[in-house]
């Protein structure tokens, strides 16, 4: 018979992998926020971190790109307190978010009925997790992370598969074609590709900058393609402008962009580039100026908020 050696598996405190909540696991979760995402059967893109909100600073800020919608992530690194359920029910007005996820090694028995209540009785559209995490190992092995669903909204795994079941057959005529050309955008443009670029079926793609504040986004259309610069979601939308302040008309000068600080969506500069990214012929055009136009966006925003390293 074989020799076979057996490990014992164990239960760690989330402190012995992360010694602090802002500075080591709040990290950690926003590299590693595809873990989060398989978990709640979510799609998240991180927009920010430490969102300023009034006078405290939201964990983490994220995007659903199947609907542009905002997610907030709130973790701890002990059992849930009524400061974090404020700090969320804060965090859930002053930015607009429509999901909620309250991530902690354990929930009290009225935080999880809070969660379940607002899960019951909020408007459609509104969905509040609460996600156990768990750090085990075995042996000196290293550290392995489990995310642990224990409150959702009703019905979440139907809603979840009517979701997954719609967005295989629906799209339109040109949803494969542009996934091959982000998919092209990233491997041809590898810094881009760190920066988020991949297979998607969406129009645009968007990068984060100054706390997910100032969003700069390239997207294409059936003849154009183009760039802007705009403000954060919802009632934020003018973020971009109020942080660059007068800068902005510099920048758009500088960058020979279209300036327009009162848009109602809140797009404050932008360009075009009158070619249609359905001829796979111009791709390499296309994607050449969306990522010099990119790079140079961002080397001007940065120069004008001092955020240089």
């Amino acid at each position: 018979m074989t020799d076979i050696q057996f490990g014992r598996l164990t239960d760690l405190p989330l402190r012995e992998a992360w010694k602090h909540e802002a500075h080591d696991f709040t990290p950690w979760l926003a590299e590693n926020i595809d873990h989060l995402s398989e978990v709640i059967g979510v799609p998240l893109e991180l927009t920010g971190t430490e969102v300023a909100v009034e006078s405290f600073s939201a964990d983490i800020l994220a995007r659903n790109p199947e609907d542009d919608t905002v997610v907030l992530i709130e973790n701890q690194l002990e059992i849930t307190d009524h400061t974090h359920l404020g700090q969320i029910l804060t965090y859930l007005a002053g930015l607009n978010a429509q999901t909620v996820v309250w991530i902690a090694p354990e929930f009290r028995q009225p935080h999880r009925t809070s969660i379940r209540w607002l899960n019951e009785h909020t408007a459609d559209g509104f969905s509040f997790f609460a996600v156990k995490a768990r750090v085990v190992r075995i042996g000196d092995s290293p550290y392995a992370p489990i995310f642990e669903v224990v409150e959702k909204p009703d019905d979440w795994e139907r809603a979840l598969t009517q979701k997954k079941r719609e967005a295989a057959t629906s799209g339109d005529a040109n949803t494969e074609t542009r996934i091959a050309f982000w998919t092209h955008y990233a491997n041809r443009h590898p810094k881009a590709a760190q920066d988020g670029i991949k297979p998607r079926k969406a129009w645009n793609s968007y990068f984060s900058m100054a706390g997910s504040s100032i969003l700069i986004s390239v997207w294409v259309g059936e003849k154009t393609a183009g760039i802007y610069v705009r403000g954060n979601w919802g009632e934020d939308k003018f973020s971009a402008r109020d942080i660059l302040g007068e800068k902005a008309t510099t920048i758009a000068e500088s960058l020979e962009a279209q300036f327009t600080p009162d848009n109602s969506k809140g797009h404050l500069m932008w360009e075009r580039l009158p070619v249609s990214y359905l001829d796979e012929n111009n791709w390499d055009a296309i994607t050449d100026w969306m990522e010099e136009r990119r790079l140079a966006y961002v080397a001007a925003i940065k120069d004008a908020l001092d955020l240089n390293e």
